[in-house]
């Protein structure tokens, strides 16, 4: 069950994580390539403070954007300012979520993301989670996939599975670091009666590795060397 104050403290703490990191960057720095293609860290940075602000959007009942060219644009607006700006920038979005996520809500009302996709209300300050803790590795300022918390890596890995579940260009596949697997990708074939699926019945791959790696791949972050596959090569996964 999702818990919202749980992960609003969740996304409090990556936040100061964060803003401690790129606190002991400079202008020099902020301006160079991210390891987003295309994507200065301004660019990521600036994602940031305007996610803040869409999800405070997504609460309270507003598009989360504009549009898709007007999130573009305020990105590419935002993304050369210098590093005190963005640290401004990013300190008051993120505190505006936070105050928006402390008023009394119904947490458990549907409420729409971008391109139609919609969640529960209780689910967006995990989403927020996601992206703080990604896009901080995304800076590529010393923080790796194997810094992020093992609460959040396996929450996370969790999302993704279910993301791809039923995707028709997936195959079934049972990903496992060992102690805990998930089925992800379309759905798997029968198998033996009484058989468990989270044991690998039915699928048509098995892909395994530490809990970090197997995010890293699964969020598009690493290209998966070093994870053993079983059935066939390592599935290829759609954009996010």
């Amino acid at each position: 069950m999702n818990d919202h104050v749980r992960d609003l403290a969740s996304v409090r703490k990556a936040t100061e994580r964060l803003l401690t990191a790129v606190a002991g960057l400079d202008n020099a720095s902020v301006a160079e390539p991210s390891r987003l293609p295309g994507w200065s860290r301004g660019h990521v940075l600036a994602h940031l403070s305007r996610n803040a602000d869409a999800l405070v959007n997504v609460l309270e009942g507003r598009p989360m954007y504009v549009s898709g060219d007007a999130r573009d644009a305020d990105i590419e607006r935002d993304a050369p300012r210098p590093l005190d700006a963005q640290l401004a920038d990013l300190r008051a979005s993120g505190a505006r979520f936070q105050e928006t996520g402390a008023a009394p809500a119904d947490w458990s009302r549907t409420v729409e993301l971008r391109n139609g996709v919609t969640d529960t209300a209780s689910r967006v300050p995990f989403r927020r989670w996601i992206e703080i803790e990604l896009h901080h590795v995304d800076l590529g300022i010393g923080y790796g996939l194997d810094d992020l918390p093992d609460t959040f890596v396996e929450r996370e890995i969790e999302f993704l599975t279910d993301r791809f579940a039923g995707h028709p260009d997936v195959p079934a596949t049972r990903v496992t670091d060992g102690t805990r697997a998930w089925i992800t990708g379309r759905p798997a074939g029968p198998g033996p009666a009484g058989a468990d699926l989270a044991a690998g019945s039915g699928v048509e791959r098995t892909v395994g590795g530490p809990a970090p790696v197997l995010l890293g791949w699964l969020a598009g972050r690493h290209d998966g060397s070093g994870l053993r596959v079983d059935g066939g090569p390592l599935p290829a996964l759609p954009p996010l």
